[in-house]
């Protein structure tokens, strides 16, 4: 199942891409994908992301992140010797195996970490099979 995971990292690669119509960047986060006996979890990084401009969309076998994130208002005043600090939206998208249950996904966000769980169908779940002897 883990291999089955298909990383999407750049943008000639993705499935989908981020909407046009806003300026500034867009990041690609970084992730953490766990695979669990029943789900896998995916942990992205998206300081900045709020829950409510954040969409997560599992679509057949494509799971996309998308976090729009407003530019910060800096004071006119404010005069920068450097500026490196970059702020801007975060866009991923992940081709899955047809073994998850897309209907049941479900997601959080926390101190700037997305996290997405993407449970197991049933029938790829992992089971002992009861041996019976005569």
């Amino acid at each position: 199942m883990a291999q089955e995971v298909e990383v999407k990292r750049s943008e000639e690669q993705a499935v989908t891409e981020p909407e046009q119509t806003r300026t500034g960047r867009t990041y690609i986060p970084d992730v953490d994908i766990i695979e669990k006996e029943d789900e896998l979890m995916v942990l992205a990084d998206v300081p900045g992301a709020a829950s409510e401009n954040t969409d997560v969309v599992c679509e057949r076998d494509i799971l996309t992140i998308h976090c729009r994130v407003d530019p910060r208002q800096d004071p006119q005043e404010t005069n920068f010797l450097l500026r490196e600090y970059g702020v801007g939206d975060y866009f991923r998208s992940f081709r899955l195996s047809d073994e998850v249950d897309s209907e049941r996904v479900h997601a959080e966000l926390r101190q700037g970490v997305l996290t997405v769980h993407v449970p197991k169908s049933a029938a790829s779940r992992r089971r002992k099979v009861e041996i019976k002897s005569e």
